[in-house]
C-alpha cells in the first residue's frame, strides 16, 4: 500500500516548494464533509478545497450531471463553438446576482482570471487606469493579482515590480483600530496624494475579507464606498470569490447590505470542486471589450457548466442558505462557550458560515499566531483540518461544507474544543475506510 511517507518525499523531490502544502498526508478519497488519506484515516474537512465544496465533496446531483456531460461535449472552447450552457447559466448569475440593472455575464476558469477580467472590463468602460483596493485584501497570484492583495508575505516577496496605478486604502478592522472613518480617511488620501478620482477606474473590495481574516465590510462602509463611486464616476467591483453562493447566510455577501457593485466577480463554490469562475456586471459595462478582448480556451468548459448548474439547483432544493445560517449560528454559540475557558480567542466574526475566530496574547490584541499553528495541528491530528488566515496567520476560519450532516459537524465541533484545550480530546479515532463509489 502506498504510504503518505512515501508521497511525501516524491512530493517535495517533485514539485517545487513555492506550491506550500499544509497538510502532510494524501487524499484518496472524499464525501461530503470526510475525506480519507492514503492510509485511510478520515477526517473531517472544514477546509472545503478553500471554500470550494459549499456542497460537499462529490455531491450526487454534481457527479451526476458531469457525467452526463461527458457524453455529449467535453471541450470545443466556447468562442469557437458555443454551447447552451454557458447561455443557460448567464442567464441564471443574471437574475440572481444583486442589482435591479440589466447584467451580463462572462465566465472563466480562476478567480484570479475573474478579477484580472473585471479590471480589464473597468478600464476599457470607463477610459481609465487607476485602481484601488484594501490592505489585506486578496485577489489572487498572478501579476494585476498580486498588486490588488493588500498583504506581502508570501505572496508578494521577492516577485520583483507590480503593474503601476493599483493603490491601497485600510479597510475597517476594530480589533485593529480601523473603523469606517478611518477607512474613508485613507481613501480619500489616496485622492489627494496619489491618484486624481478622475483618473481611477475601479474600487475593488471583499464584502468580507478572506485571507485577510474575514474582516465584514460594516454597512455604512459599503453604502459610502458606493455614494463615493458614484459621485466620481468610478466603478465598484464586489470580489464575491469566497463569499458567494451561500457562504455568508445569501446567495451573495453583498446582500447583506442592500446596495448592488457596478461588476462582481465568483469563483470557488459555484462550480463544486470543476474549474470555472466568472464577471457579472451591468451590461453596458460589460459590453465595453471588444469581441477577442474577454475568454479564454478553456473558460466556461461544458463539464464546469454543467456542474454549476447542478450546484445552484442544491443551493435551492437542500435549502443551503439558510443552513449557512443555521451552522454559523451554532458555530458561534460553541465558540462563545470556548472563550469563556480559553484567554487566547480574542474575537469572532463573519457571517453566516464564513466565521473566524482570531486568537491573541491573553489581555492584548497582540497577535498569537503559534498558538493558532498548534491549535490548526491539533485539530489535524484529530481528523479535523482547518486553515489559518488573516494578516498574522493568527485567525483560525471555518469553511465546513454547508451540506455537513448534523452528528459530523458535532464532533468537529467537539474536537475543535478538544484543540483549544476547552475539553477533553475525543476517544481515539482509529482508520476507517472510504464508503464505496456509488
Amino acid at each position: 500500500m502506498i504510504s503518505n511517507s512515501d508521497l511525501q518525499a516524491r512530493k517535495d523531490a517533485a514539485t517545487p516548494r513555492g506550491v506550500g502544502v499544509l497538510s502532510d498526508f494524501f487524499a484518496a478519497r472524499a464525501e461530503n464533509a470526510e475525506l480519507w488519506d492514503v492510509e485511510g484515516r478520515r477526517y473531517i474537512d472544514f477546509a472545503s478545497g478553500i471554500a470550494v465544496n459549499n456542497v460537499g465533496h462529490r455531491h450526487p446531483r454534481v457527479v451526476a450531471a458531469v457525467r452526463e456531460q461527458l457524453d455529449h461535449v467535453m471541450h470545443t472552447s466556447y468562442q469557437v463553438v458555443p454551447y447552451a450552457g454557458y447561455v443557460e447559466l448567464a442567464e441564471k448569475i443574471n437574475a440572481r446576482a444583486p442589482g435591479e440593472f440589466k447584467k451580463k455575464t462572462a465566465f472563466f476558469t480562476t478567480g484570479a482570471e475573474a478579477v484580472e477580467n473585471a479590471v480589464k472590463i473597468a478600464r476599457l468602460a470607463t477610459g481609465r487606469s487607476g485602481v484601488i483596493a484594501f490592505g489585506g485584501a486578496f485577489h489572487g497570484r498572478t501579476l494585476m493579482g498580486m498588486a490588488l492583495t493588500g498583504k506581502v508575505a508570501s505572496y508578494k516577496t521577492g516577485f520583483g515590480a507590480m503593474p503601476p496605478e493599483v493603490f491601497h486604502a485600510p479597510f475597517p478592522s476594530a480589533l485593529q483600530g480601523i473603523g469606517t472613518t478611518d477607512a474613508l480617511r485613507g481613501l480619500e488620501h489616496i485622492f489627494r496624494s496619489d491618484i486624481d478620482p478622475q483618473r481611477v477606474a475601479a474600487i475593488i473590495f471583499e464584502p468580507i475579507q478572506g485571507e485577510g481574516g474575514f474582516h465584514p465590510a460594516p454597512t455604512d462602509f459599503v453604502l459610502e464606498l458606493t455614494r463615493i463611486c458614484d459621485a466620481h464616476r468610478i466603478l465598484l467591483i464586489a470580489d464575491e470569490i469566497q463569499t458567494g453562493f451561500g457562504r455568508t447566510g445569501k446567495l451573495f455577501a453583498m446582500e447583506h447590505h442592500g446596495v448592488a457593485a457596478d461588476v462582481m466577480t465568483f469563483a470557488k463554490s459555484l462550480a463544486g470542486g470543476m474549474p470555472l469562475s466568472g464577471v457579472t456586471g451591468r451590461a453596458e459595462v460589460m459590453d465595453a471589450a471588444p469581441p477577442g478582448g474577454l475568454g479564454g480556451t478553456y473558460a466556461g468548459n461544458p463539464l464546469a457548466i454543467a456542474a454549476a448548474h447542478a450546484v445552484l439547483d442544491v443551493i435551492d432544493n437542500e435549502r443551503l442558505v439558510e443552513r449557512s445560517a443555521l451552522l454559523g449560528l451554532q458555530l458561534r454559540e460553541r465558540l462563545a462557550r470556548i472563550a469563556a475557558v480559553v484567554p487566547e480567542l480574542r474575537e469572532v466574526r463573519g457571517a453566516g458560515s464564513m466565521i473566524a475566530a482570531e486568537f491573541c496574547k491573553p489581555g492584548s490584541n497582540e497577535p498569537d499566531t503559534e498558538f493558532a499553528k498548534g491549535v490548526i495541528a491539533r485539530a489535524r491530528e484529530l481528523g479535523l483540518i482547518l486553515l489559518s488566515c488573516g494578516a498574522y496567520g493568527n485567525a483560525i476560519r471555518f469553511l465546513y461544507p454547508l451540506t455537513i450532516p448534523q452528528p459530523v459537524f458535532d464532533e468537529a465541533l467537539d474536537i475543535l474544543a478538544a484543540a483549544l484545550g476547552a475539553q477533553p480530546a475525543p476517544a481515539g479515532r482509529a482508520a476507517s475506510p472510504a464508503p464505496a463509489i456509488a
